[in-house]
């Protein structure tokens, strides 16, 4: 799907999540339909989500860290996605540098970082080495809330 410029005006006016679409539709001077049909197709194709985002800082017992990954092989994006179905991994990056990927990897007080890689990280082959930034402060970091509790309820579900 194309970007044209109704799509990213309807994306700049969405950026709190909060404006109507008969608003939207209005200051851009079409449907309030097309409005509605452009954001449903930019949503089915991933290019767009509606979400509500928090400072992971703001939430208690709950820590960020980046993982520089080196890999073996250069599937890159293929590895890419497979750490981004880890639990605890909120993204994954591409790189170029020292490492291939980069991931931001939530942790608790319950999946701790050496369960992230024992548990999680250990299930993928061609990973040649790791290393682990701890964030003690983050500055414009935002994420969606359903990731807190749904790494908390893959991890209680693992311990059943």
């Amino acid at each position: 799907m194309d970007l044209d410029e109704i799509n990213l005006a309807i994306i700049n006016h969405l950026r709190d999540g909060r404006m109507p679409f008969k608003q939207i539709a209005e200051s851009l001077a079409v449907s309030e339909g097309t409005v509605r049909a452009r954001v449903k197709k930019l949503k089915d194709e991933g290019i767009l989500d509606i979400t509500a985002l928090v400072d992971p800082e703001a939430i208690p017992d709950q820590s960020i860290v980046m993982v520089g990954v080196r890999l073996r092989d250069m599937d890159l994006v293929k590895k890419g996605e497979e750490f981004s179905k880890l639990r605890g991994v909120i993204s994954v990056c591409v790189v170029t540098g020292r490492f291939d990927l980069i991931l931001t990897v939530l942790l608790t007080r319950e999946f701790t970082m050496l369960k992230f890689y024992t548990e999680e990280v250990s299930k993928l082959e061609n990973v040649r080495a790791v290393e682990t930034f701890v964030v003690y402060k983050s500055f414009n970091l935002k994420v969606p809330l359903t990731l807190w509790s749904d790494v908390d309820a893959r991890a209680d579900n693992k311990q059943l």
